[in-house]
């Protein structure tokens, strides 16, 4: 059984943390004491209903404050899938933490309240999804039983969103009517709304095809250790292990090792003390290479005919993270690139981008939460993608050489 990892993002009140509750009871993921607390913390705030939400707001402060503050983590299944729920907040301080949590999601729910339409939270995290390159997009519409289930409110939101996603290079978008309050359309179809023919929010969820795109790009394996056991019975073994983050590689293929540039063949490919005829995206495994090169730790094992850039100078869209220092051209930083680690410097800093108007704006230096283009050496040379092609290897962070404290998330571009 697979696993999606999906994001909840949209403006603050529009019903994130209900939806989510909403998901969890229908689907019956909920234990029988969390259900206890929450309708004990419902009738602690007397509005004689329970209260979904409580089920991802968990920290006290959040709720007091009636907010998400940090990304908050859910785990749910059906008989058809396993799913990760990431529930990012909504306030522009918080930009960094929505980044945090998109950047391993396959799929993500931008929440519009169907009073409000299309506001300028939203076209902040949409832009974000387009930016992180998530691979599908569900708008789901809240608060439906608030406009009378209204068609003609749904289409306009509908046409008007779809526009923009276009604009910002959203390629897949599903646009579902829903209330998350009452259950409508969320696991069940609504009564409500006989006018929507399309798939519920559960639907959407359990069908999505998000293992087949990874499997389809270019193999990369970034090799995590070098296996050496030199025992008596293993006296010459070498094996580099890791995890294939896209593609296939198979017995018999060609392969190059980067950033060296010194060409091999895979002889076999272990996995839990089996021989595989072939490993796949997300697998983690051993691979034996059949003449002796020098492989290591940071290394990128790739198809001979798929290879990637290898560079020094790299073009990146970065989101800035820290709190306490602002990133300034001249700046000195550790950069990790799946298993490499290696020291950079910012060349340059083209623009920054205005989160709600998409302007490109001229600025000497990012503080936390900004967005920009940057330029980046680095001491050692990178075999890297572009993000919008395979995430996994055109996705970095940059790391304070003092504190050792992530300050910024990396995309190529």
């Amino acid at each position: 059984m697979d696993i999606l990892r999906f994001i909840t993002a949209g403006s603050v009140d529009d019903g994130k943390s209900t939806l989510i509750g909403r998901l969890l009871y229908d689907t019956k993921n909920i234990l029988a004491d969390q259900l206890e607390a929450v309708e004990k913390a419902s009738k602690s705030r007397n509005n004689g209903t329970v209260d979904l939400a409580l089920l991802t707001d968990g920290l006290r402060s959040e709720r007091e404050q009636g907010i998400t503050i940090d990304v908050a983590y859910k785990y749910f299944q059906t008989p058809n899938r396993k799913f990760i729920s990431i529930d990012a907040p909504g306030h522009v301080q918080y930009t960094r933490n929505m980044v945090t949590g998109a950047s391993n999601a396959d799929l993500a729910i931008v929440l519009i309240d169907a009073r409000q339409g299309i506001v300028e939270q939203t076209r902040r995290h949409s832009l974000l999804v387009g930016l992180l390159g998530i691979p599908s997009v569900v708008v789901a519409i809240n608060k439906m039983d608030l406009v009378d289930f209204s068609e003609d409110v749904f289409l306009k939101i509908a046409v008007e969103y779809q526009k923009m996603a276009e604009n910002l290079g959203i390629k897949q978008t599903h646009i579902i009517p829903v209330s998350a309050l009452d259950g409508d359309n969320v696991v069940d179809k609504s009564v409500n709304m006989p006018w929507y023919t399309g798939a519920t929010l559960l639907e959407l969820l359990e069908t999505v095809n998000v293992s087949e795109q990874n499997l389809q790009q270019p193999s990369r394996f970034p090799v995590q250790f070098v296996l050496r056991p030199q025992t008596e019975a293993l006296h010459d073994y070498r094996g580099y292990a890791g995890r294939l983050s896209s593609g296939i590689l198979c017995t018999g293929d060609a392969v190059t090792v980067l950033p060296s540039g010194v060409g091999s063949t895979i002889e076999r490919i272990e996995f839990n003390n089996q021989i595989l005829d072939q490993a796949q995206a997300g697998q983690s495994v051993v691979v034996h290479l059949s003449t002796d090169v020098d492989v290591s730790r940071g290394d990128v094992i790739v198809l001979t005919n798929q290879q990637p850039i290898v560079t020094q100078d790299i073009e990146a869209i970065v989101c800035w993270f820290d709190e306490s220092k602002k990133l300034i051209v001249g700046n000195k930083y550790i950069i990790q690139h799946n298993t490499a680690r290696t020291r950079c410097s910012v060349r340059t800093i083209d623009y920054q981008i205005d989160i709600h108007s998409y302007d490109h704006l001229e600025s000497a230096q990012l503080k936390l939460n900004d967005i920009g283009k940057i330029t980046i050496k680095t001491a050692n040379p990178l075999a890297i993608d572009s993000y919008q092609s395979i995430r996994a290897n055109g996705s970095m962070i940059l790391i304070d050489e003092t504190s050792n404290a992530t300050v910024g998330a990396v995309m190529v571009v």
